[in-house]
């Protein structure tokens, strides 16, 4: 199987082609179809395995083939992730993808200053990447709203619950709408683990 089959916008193939990518690692061929019909997805993935990828094609692929309803550009796609780290390196990952199409990114973490943060957020964003207690002090101060969420990503949640972020996450998953899709990854699958699965997806 190559990209070409997995039904991705030509823009994201094009991207692809530019880091290239040839074929899908095991966990995209089996979590990029099933996100792509819109489904809830809980995968298990090791660092290194491709996971985001597996998550950030279709993401990206899915707000480019449902434009926002309404006025402005509200945040349409949240990737929750636990260290800054990790976080730059999925923004990083997402602008390589999304360089060829009309989506913006943007990401948010603690210790450093927030205001150039708060720029990026005020210029508009499809995709917002954050750790959870960056986010929720920006959710505080009324700089982001998660009201549009159409699709959400848990990256590492066995890593999250370890870092003791398990009521910021739940804290977060109750001001998302409803009717949101809903993709976690953890590296191993502890009780914990399957019930925040339980609690925030479908």
């Amino acid at each position: 199987m190559n990209f070409q089959e997995l039904n991705l916008p030509n823009a994201l193939l094009r991207a692809l082609r530019d880091k290239e990518y040839e074929r899908p690692t095991p966990i995209q061929m089996q979590a990029i179809p099933a996100a792509l019909e819109g489904r809830d997805i809980l995968g298990t993935a090791q660092t290194g395995t491709g996971k985001t990828a597996a998550f950030a094609l279709p993401v990206l692929a899915n707000l480019l083939r449902r434009p926002p309803v309404g006025r402005g550009r509200p945040i349409r796609a949240l990737i929750l992730t636990p260290t800054r780290e990790l976080a730059l390196q999925i923004d990083e990952s997402l602008g390589d993808y999304a360089k060829y199409t009309p989506l913006r990114t943007c990401v948010v973490f603690g210790g450093v200053n927030q205001r150039p943060q708060f720029d990026c957020l005020k210029r508009g964003v499809d995709v917002l990447t954050a750790t959870p207690g960056r986010l929720l002090d920006l959710i505080g101060q009324g700089h982001i709203s998660l009201k549009q969420i159409e699709f959400f990503v848990l990256d590492e949640a066995d890593r999250m619950l370890d870092m003791g972020f398990y009521d910021d996450i739940m804290k977060i998953g109750k001001k998302l709408p409803e009717n949101r899709q809903t993709v976690m990854f953890s590296a191993t699958m502890p009780p914990k683990i399957r019930q925040l699965a339980k609690n925030i997806m479908n």
